[in-house]
This record gives structure tokens, C-alpha cells and sequence, in this order.
């Protein structure tokens, strides 16, 4: 074992300490002070900088203060270390001439940083901008440049630097570096500008695709881009999306992944209690954040092993369209931001599905207005052949068997002529399964399949009767004089009779006492323009078992409440009079 002197020990008990200043001062003062303290002496504020981090010191003596830059006192006083970001010292070829703590974990580089390039440091990032030499902007302008250093695939960098301003002469040309990591805000960007382009996406639909792909397909093609979208920019992969059905208030599947069979098949209501979380979030229009599923008293198991929810609502017009739900098997796995950014993601879930239900609801427009264009075209043509095959069967019947099966057969096909274009239009018409801002289609049960005949010489009325009354599924047949509706009614099975008072050939009278003749128990509604009645045809038939008239121009539900009633059976007819 060595043994230690005792000068050796003395020596090491002195302080140490780092003298700044002019060589020749610092080499008087050094003799002066050696026996008491360990000295050691430089003579610039790079020198300076390198003995500050390479050693420890008990303290610093300062010969010049004036001539030293402020960054060497800060580093004295171990100021920089604590700064969040990191910060370096540049000579003009770039190279690391001090740097703080924080600066080597930025660049995860395992050795000492001083004597290495600044770029070397960092494994040869790449150079994004805006300066794309800041170091060299800086040195040539003798002012502050900025840049964006790429590392990796996810890894970002704000770079700052300035040249220093000092007095001594070895401070020209150093650059002062900070640097800070900005991975998380550029990758919130980024994901804003993803969120904002999946927008554009989901809602894009060429003419082309409009044209080629039914409704059930456009569906298939906005479900594929929300579950890319969602595992892609908001990096989910269990999701769940439901949408509000209106009248029932139900929430149905939409789209899910990741679920469990238990949980799809569960039926959830728009309620906030009973209906976990989605149920509540469609009740309220509010988000809401499971940080433990475990603990939650609303959670209702979704995801095989979740551990924490995050569910928004998907919102149009201050309309609740239904609800959005990611899920994790790690407890907290979402926050503040990813609320955020869901959110914002289903608003263009929202207007995706309100463009592709638009289509749906123009697609629904045109096939209904194309089938009733149809039958207002072929109502005249039908209505000219039942007549006439009236009038052949009124002199054929019982003379020409044969040909009255003719006939027969030519009715049924003509009749069935509007019924195929009825059906056709049904089956072109889409229907939408999510469809809240769609008005549902009229019904009226009590005229479904029922046939009326509209007698009146305007061709005008004639057409109107087969648009509002065919509209709720009656089957409308016309003549236009009272001859031919007598044929019709003798020929022809009908729910009721429509009759104008002043006919071409007949008072309206006339023309309801003759199809109480043929028929006793036909119901017969009499029209009348403005309440003109010279012959007084109302009044007579009423003393005769009139009940009904309408009054031209007649409002669509007096017609329909009239229609249903005369074809109602008599007791129910009584009841709905009597109420």
C-alpha cells in the first residue's frame, strides 16, 4: 500500500479554483495564492467554458469581469443546467464547444458532446426549414436564425441560434444554440391536418362513384374510410359507431371493431341512465372520458379487456346523429387532447354521413318524382281504355263469350300496367337506414289498395285525383261524363264514387241516383266549385242518403278524410262521426 505524504494531503485539501483574467496578471496572482488554494488559470471565455465542464471547482476569480460573456457566469453559477431546453456553444465550424446537461439527453448520444459537430450530435437529421442554413445566416448576418431538424420518423427539433455579442477577441464567430424538442406539438399538427384531409375524404364522392355504386356500397366505402382514418391519424383500434334511430330512439350499429358479440348485440337507447356511457352521451351530447372501466359506474363492457373509454358524441346542426367510441386496455390511456381530436374527427363523421344521407335523399326524390311522372303520363291512356272496353263489354256480355274474356284479360293487364310502374318505383326508390332529417313517407292505412272512381269533365281535376289520392295508395280511375261512369260502375268493382255536380251530360243529382240505382250501397261524394249549385243537386241528394261533399278548391286533408271515410265500413264510419 502507498503511503500518502503529508504535503501530498495538504495539497489536496485546498480548494480548487479556476482564475480568468490577462496571463500575466493571473501568473502574479497564481504565485500569490498557491499556497493557499489549488489553482488553475485560463485566459478566454472558451477556455473558461471547457474547464467548467470538464472539472469541478470550489470557485471562480474573475480578473476582468467586464470582458467575460454573461453565459460563462451563468454556467459558474450552474444556472443553465436547469433550463428545459437544451443550449450550446458553437464555434464557426460548428463545433460543440460547451452544452448543457439537458442538450446530451436530447441527442441521446451516450459520449461527450464537446469537440462533435452539432449536426454529427444529432446522427445527420434533416434540415426542414424555414432557414435552411440558420448557423451560417446567423455568422452572416449577425442575427437570429430559426430552423426545424427532423430526426427519425416522429422526432422534431426547433433550433434557435444567435451569435455571440462579447468584447474579448476569441467570442468572435461563436454561435449560441438552443434547442428545443417540438415532437409533440408538429405531431399534433400533423394530425390536425390529417383530421382536416379525412374530412375532405370521407365527404368526396366523384360523379362516376354516385353513378356506379348503390346505396349499400357508398356505405361499405364511408365505413372503410372512418376505420382507416381511425387507426391511421387518431392510431384507435377499437371502435365502435352507432346512429341514433329517431322514432325509436334506439342507437344502432353502424360500423365496430374490436368489440365483443355481447356487446353488439346489446340494444342501447338514447337514454342516460341504464344505456352505459354511448347511451348517455347520445342522451346528453356530451363527451365523456373512462379513466377506469372497472370503477365507472356507467361503463358497460364493450371491448374484450378495456380498460378505459372515450366516447363522443357525432353532432350536425346541434343534432345528435348518434355516438363515437374508442376503447383501451390500458387504464388512462386517453386524454384531454385525444378528446379533442375525436371530437373534431366526428365532426366529419357527422358530415359524411349527412352528405351520403342527402344523396339518399335526392336519389329518393327523383325515383319518387320519376314513378309519378310516369303514372301521370299513363293515368289518361288507362283510363281512355277502361272506358272504352266498358262500353264493348255492356253490348258484348252474354252475345260473345269469348270475347268478353278478351276483354277481361285486357283490363286486368291494363290495370296491372300501374301497378308494375308502383312496384318498379319501389324498388329503384333507396331506402336510408339512418335518415333523421328525412320526413317519412305519408301513410294512410285505411286507403291502401282502395279503388275510387273520379267522375268530372275538367281533365285537370281528373289528373289531380291520380296524383294526391294514387300518392296514398288508391288505385284512381276517371270518366268524364256520367254515361261513362255508369258504364264503369256496372263493368267495375269500386270503394267509392267521386262526382262533379255539373257534368257534360247530367246534373250531379242525376248522375248519384243512377249509381244508387246500379249499386244501392256504393259510396258517392259530390264535388262542387265555390258551393255553386243551380240545379240544387246537393240539397236533393242529400234528402236521398248523400253524406259527403267537397267544396273546390278542396284542401288535400278535407279529400283524404272524406275518401277515408266513405270507405270506411258503417259502424266504423258511425264512430268516427260521433267522435
Amino acid at each position: 500500500m502507498s503511503q500518502t505524504s503529508g504535503a501530498e494531503r495538504i495539497v489536496a485539501a485546498q480548494p480548487r479554483m479556476l482564475l480568468y483574467g490577462d496571463a500575466s496578471t493571473a501568473k502574479e496572482l497564481a504565485r500569490q495564492l498557491k499556497s493557499s488554494f489549488q489553482l488553475d488559470c485560463v485566459d478566454s471565455s472558451t477556455a473558461i467554458l471547457r474547464a467548467l465542464q470538464t472539472n469541478d471547482f470550489d470557485g471562480v476569480i474573475f480578473l476582468d469581469p467586464d470582458k467575460l460573456h454573461s453565459a460563462v457566469l451563468l454556467e459558474a453559477g450552474g444556472i443553465l443546467e436547469q433550463v428545459p431546453g437544451g443550449i450550446v456553444l458553437l464555434d464557426p465550424q460548428l463545433n460543440i464547444l460547451w452544452a448543457n446537461s439537458r442538450m446530451k439527453k436530447l441527442t441521446g448520444c451516450e459520449d461527450a458532446l464537446i469537440g462533435k459537430t452539432f449536426y454529427n450530435a444529432f446522427g445527420s437529421p434533416e434540415i426542414l426549414g424555414p432557414d435552411y442554413c440558420p448557423f451560417h445566416t446567423a455568422l452572416a448576418t449577425n442575427e437570429a436564425a430559426k430552423s426545424t431538424l427532423r430526426v427519425g420518423e416522429k422526432t422534431y427539433f426547433e433550433v434557435y441560434t444567435e451569435p455571440v455579442c462579447g468584447t474579448d477577441i476569441d467570442s468572435e464567430g461563436l454561435l449560441v444554440v438552443v434547442v428545443r424538442d417540438i415532437s409533440v406539438e408538429v405531431a399534433q399538427r400533423q394530425k390536425l391536418n390529417a383530421i382536416y384531409n379525412a374530412g375532405l375524404e370521407l365527404g368526396d364522392l366523384t360523379p362516376q362513384e354516385i353513378l356506379d355504386m348503390s346505396i349499400g356500397q357508398r356505405v361499405e366505402l364511408l365505413k372503410q374510410k372512418i376505420l382507416h382514418y381511425t387507426k391511421d391519424v387518431l392510431e384507435f383500434e377499437t371502435v365502435e359507431i352507432r346512429m341514433l334511430d329517431k322514432p325509436t330512439n334506439r342507437l344502432d350499429v353502424l360500423l365496430a371493431v374490436g368489440m365483443q358479440d355481447e356487446a353488439l348485440s346489446r340494444q342501447l337507447l338514447a337514454e342516460p341512465h341504464g344505456n352505459g356511457v354511448t347511451g348517455f352521451v347520445a342522451a346528453t351530447g356530451k363527451s365523456y372520458l373512462c379513466e377506469d372501466t372497472t370503477i365507472d359506474p356507467l361503463y358497460l363492457t364493450g371491448a374484450l379487456g378495456a380498460r378505459s373509454s372515450l366516447t363522443v358524441p357525432l353532432i350536425l346542426h346541434e343534432e345528435v346523429l348518434g355516438t363515437f367510441n374508442v376503447e383501451s386496455p390500458r387504464p388512462g390511456a386517453f386524454d384531454d387532447t385525444d378528446l379533442q381530436f375525436l371530437e373534431l374527427f366526428s365532426r366529419e363523421v357527422a358530415m359524411a354521413l349527412n352528405t351520403l344521407e342527402l344523396l339518399v335523399a335526392e336519389k329518393m326524390t327523383t325515383a319518387t318524382q320519376s314513378t309519378e311522372l310516369l303514372m301521370k303520363q299513363v293515368a289518361h291512356p288507362v283510363d281512355e281504355i277502361l272506358n272504352d272496353a266498358a262500353w264493348i263489354l255492356e253490348r258484348y256480355i252474354g252475345h260473345e263469350p269469348h270475347v268478353c274474356d278478351r276483354l277481361q284479360r285486357i283490363l286486368k293487364h291494363t290495370r296491372d300496367i300501374k301497378q308494375l310502374i308502383q312496384k318498379v318505383g319501389e324498388q329503384i326508390t333507396p331506402h336510408a337506414q339512418h335518415s333523421p332529417q328525412l320526413p317519412p313517407k305519408p301513410v294512410r292505412p285505411k286507403l291502401q289498395s282502395k279503388r275510387i272512381l273520379v267522375v268530372d269533365g275538367d281533365n285537370t281535376v281528373r289528373s289531380a285525383a291520380h296524383e294526391l289520392l294514387g300518392r296514398f295508395g288508391c288505385d284512381v280511375e276517371t270518366a268524364s261524363t256520367g254515361e261513362d261512369a255508369f258504364l264503369m260502375v256496372r263493368s267495375f268493382h269500386y270503394d267509392a264514387v267521386i262526382a262533379d255536380i255539373r257534368l257534360k251530360d247530367m246534373t250531379g243529382f242525376d248522375c248519384f241516383m243512377q249509381i244508387r240505382q246500379i249499386h244501392e250501397h256504393l259510396p258517392v261524394i259530390l264535388m262542387t266549385g265555390f258551393g255553386y249549385d243551380p240545379t240544387h243537386s246537393i240539397v236533393k241528394a242529400r234528402q236521398n242518403g248523400l253524406k259527403s261533399v267537397l267544396y273546390k278548391p278542396f284542401r288535400l286533408d278535407q279529400l283524404l278524410s272524406e275518401v277515408e271515410k266513405a270507405v270506411s265500413a258503417p259502424s266504423e264510419v258511425a264512430r268516427t262521426r260521433g267522435s
